[in-house]
């Protein structure tokens, strides 16, 4: 049995009430639902949850929308369980913040399944383990917090996981499948598009040049690679 909190978010109740019994089976007992964003947003602010599981199309606003908001109050996974199926949508939803999107129709296993690897990815992250330092750069594993130039830098659940293990495996080459597997579990053909979208948004944030990275290389045909820095970025 399963002590994490999950939120499903969907106004078609026929789903929730699936989702519901399918994670009840799976040993997870703690699960609110709601029907719309505000009240996704009010659960959000007295609740503390472990992953939440967001509909993109939702009655009173746009799930996109709804997951910038959520962001202001938690770090938490955030998963999108959507009809609409499209590269642009999928991108969208990474590049805002969500850790993984799904579309339907679905296996309720695979949203299962899902759902226990990124809370088994967060119980690693919890483990006390030193800062991997690399001068100006270091990341605090226990406590989530990266420092650059001593200024803490912000990112998703699924960003800190994936910037980690780059870090702990420096000038390695690793494919975009590998990455996906190594950070979110079971792979699937377009899932490597997970892990673009989430270089990208760790470039943006840790490099001077995001479009000429120092750090976070991509090497064409095979994979990319964490290259220590070795000067502080404003030098």
């Amino acid at each position: 049995m399963y002590n994490s909190h999950i939120l499903l978010v969907d106004d078609e109740q026929g789903l929730l009430k699936m989702l519901r019994k399918m994670l009840n089976k799976e040993g997870f007992q703690q699960i609110s639902t709601a029907a719309t964003g505000n009240e996704a947003i009010k659960l959000v602010k007295e609740n503390k949850f472990h992953i939440i599981v967001l509909d993109v199309m939702l009655p009173d606003m746009d799930g996109f929308e709804l997951c910038l908001e959520i962001r202001k109050y938690t770090t938490v996974p955030i998963l999108f369980l959507s009809a609409r199926s499209g590269d642009f949508d999928k991108v969208r939803g990474l590049m805002i913040g969500a850790d993984d999107y799904i579309t339907k129709p679905f296996a309720p296993m695979e949203v299962a399944a899902r759902i226990q690897a990124h809370l088994r990815r967060q119980r690693i992250n919890k483990e006390t383990k030193p800062a991997l330092d690399f001068r100006h750069f270091r990341i605090y594993k226990e406590e989530g917090v990266i420092l650059l130039n001593n200024e803490m830098i912000h990112c998703t659940a699924k960003e800190f996981e994936l910037l980690v293990f780059l870090c702990e495996h420096p000038n390695y080459i690793f494919t975009g499948r590998e990455l996906y597997e190594r950070i979110w579990g079971t792979y699937c053909k377009s899932d490597e598009k997970t892990v673009v979208v989430h270089i990208s948004r760790l470039r943006r944030k840790l490099e001077e040049n995001p479009k000429e990275p120092k750090m976070i290389i991509t090497f064409r045909g095979l994979g990319y690679k964490f290259v220590p820095p070795t000067k502080n970025r404003q030098s």
